[in-house]
This record gives C-alpha cells, sequence and structure tokens, in this order.
C-alpha cells in the first residue's frame, strides 16, 4: 500500500489559519483566489491592496518551487468584495502531500471565503484550441490515480463522499463569458484533465486523453475545485491554453518555454480581468448544506 503523504486534519488547520488570520484584514473574506504558471503578476484592476504576506508565514504552506509560481499572499478588496489571492499554488509532483496543495482553499474558507477564482496554464488538446486562448472549465477528468480525500475522513473536509455533478458554477461561468464578450474577448469552454506530471505527456497519452473527451491537460486545479466545492463554495476556473500538447506541435515541449508563453498569453487574461472590474458578479447561492 502506498503510504499517505502529510494530509490536512484539524491542527494542522488550526495552525496555519491562526497564522493567516493574523495577518489578514478584520474584514470577512468573500473570495479566495489561485493563480497559475506565469500569472503571478496579473493586476485585479481597480483593486486596493490591504496587507499581504508570504506562503512561508503560514504552517503547511511554504513556498511553491516551480518557476512562473510566486509565494506571495494578498489580500485585496476587489469587485466590491474582499479576497485572498494566492500569487502562485503548491503541485502534487513536488512530493509533500496534499497539504500544501490544498491548504489555500481551506485558508480561504476559513476566512469566509464562499467562492473560488482558480486560473492555471494548460495544454491544449481540442483541435480548435491555440495558444493564447481562454477556456472556462466546464468539467474535469482526475486522472491522477489518487485523490485528495483518500485515508481516514476528517469532517473539516466536508462530506465523506461529496457530490460533483457541477463542480463549476454555471452562473459563475455565464457572467465571465458575458463580461469576456463586452471587450471582444470569446472564452471558450472544455473539459480539464487532471494528471500527475511532472513530465509532459506521451503523444499517445494525449490521444487516449482526447478519447476520454479531454479538451485540455494540466496539472492543478482540479485538487483545489473539488476540496471546494466539497466545502460548499463555487468554483470558477480558466485555463490560458499556454501550448499545444504533446504529438500536437512540431516541438518537443520545454517548461521554460511554456511558462514563457503563458506570461505572454496573459495580456489577454489581463484584459479579461479588468473587465469584470465594470461587472460584478451574481449574488452568492446558499451553500451546500
Amino acid at each position: 500500500m502506498i503510504p499517505l503523504p502529510p494530509h490536512l486534519d484539524r491542527p494542522c488547520l488550526e495552525r496555519a489559519t491562526a497564522a493567516i488570520r493574523a495577518r489578514a484584514p478584520d474584514a470577512p473574506i468573500e473570495w479566495g483566489a489561485i493563480l497559475g504558471s506565469g500569472q503571478s503578476d496579473l493586476e485585479f484592476s481597480g483593486s486596493s491592496t490591504l496587507t499581504e504576506c508570504s506562503t512561508t508565514e503560514v504552517p503547511g504552506l511554504g513556498a511553491p518551487t516551480v518557476a512562473g509560481h510566486s509565494s506571495r499572499i494578498q489580500f485585496l478588496h476587489w469587485l466590491g468584495k474582499h479576497w485572498i489571492v494566492f500569487r502562485g499554488r503548491r503541485h502534487w509532483y513536488e512530493g509533500e502531500g496534499w497539504l500544501p496543495v490544498l491548504l489555500p482553499v481551506y485558508l480561504s474558507h476559513a476566512l469566509g471565503a464562499t467562492r473560488m477564482l482558480l486560473l492555471n496554464a494548460a495544454g491544449g488538446i481540442r483541435r480548435d484550441l491555440a495558444p493564447g486562448d481562454l477556456v472556462l472549465i466546464r468539467d474535469h477528468l482526475n486522472l491522477l490515480g489518487d485523490h485528495p480525500f483518500r485515508g481516514p475522513h476528517q469532517p473539516l473536509w466536508g462530506p465523506r463522499f461529496p457530490d460533483l455533478t457541477e463542480v463549476y458554477c454555471v452562473p459563475l461561468r455565464t457572467w465571465a463569458r458575458q463580461v469576456a464578450e463586452h471587450v471582444g474577448i470569446f472564452l471558450k469552454e472544455g473539459t480539464y484533465a487532471f494528471v500527475s506530471g511532472p513530465s509532459y505527456e506521451t503523444p499517445a497519452e494525449v490521444q487516449a486523453l482526447a478519447l476520454l473527451g479531454a479538451d485540455l491537460v494540466g496539472m492543478s486545479t482540479v485538487p483545489e475545485a473539488i476540496a471546494a466545492r466539497s466545502l460548499g463554495m463555487e468554483v470558477l476556473a480558466l485555463s490560458l491554453v499556454a501550448n499545444r500538447a504533446a504529438g500536437l506541435a512540431p516541438n518537443p515541449l520545454r517548461h521554460e518555454e511554456i511558462v514563457t508563453a503563458a506570461t505572454q498569453g496573459r495580456n489577454r487574461l489581463q484584459q479579461w480581468l479588468t473587465a469584470l472590474h465594470a461587472s460584478p458578479p451574481p449574488p452568492d447561492n446558499p451553500p451546500i448544506p
């Protein structure tokens, strides 16, 4: 049996929550956000920064070890709401277990957030997806071969068997699409396949993913989305296509080039974020009981 890595339990969450509350503003947080590769310097236009700290100041979180991810945590006032923004993320393949991967979601929730914005850079599988495209995630495939809730159940995770019929909130996706259309951006939609990494997929694996119904592939986002939905949070997830997946592009894949492409393609993502400032999100739905 594969040994269980360090996981989130109540003492871990209490230590981390105490550390983050000591640095957070007094007002309840309403949104959490986790940014992806090459996105750490995105601007939340029209926001005001209340305070910030480092992920290294939060027990169990630590600093991202992957290029293109920052260790900054910002508290913002934006869209009339209070936000906690993680300007980088931890990944399963970093080898430190689920704790640092999921902790941003649980911290956001502990501070009062009812919604999560999850951004990532992904590989495009579907033929109409090209580098620079923005894709709303409407569903996912968890192909890790593991699950963030494996092991003895912790009530703080939510229900033992969370329903994932609708992980990605339809009203929030509609809002995101309408805002984009106002500034001439077309947001596509697709199914995101979550794989472990850190190697990129083989061409045969990409063909198999396409047969399974995947439009995008990446190494993040799904665990955070599962955790957030299990807690009753509404999730909005958006991929920036940084590259065509293996076998669909003429050149081999290199992380440095993908981070560069994600950084260059972020202009459209920045334009969308800027447009959100002029159009507040729909009202919250009641949390899952």
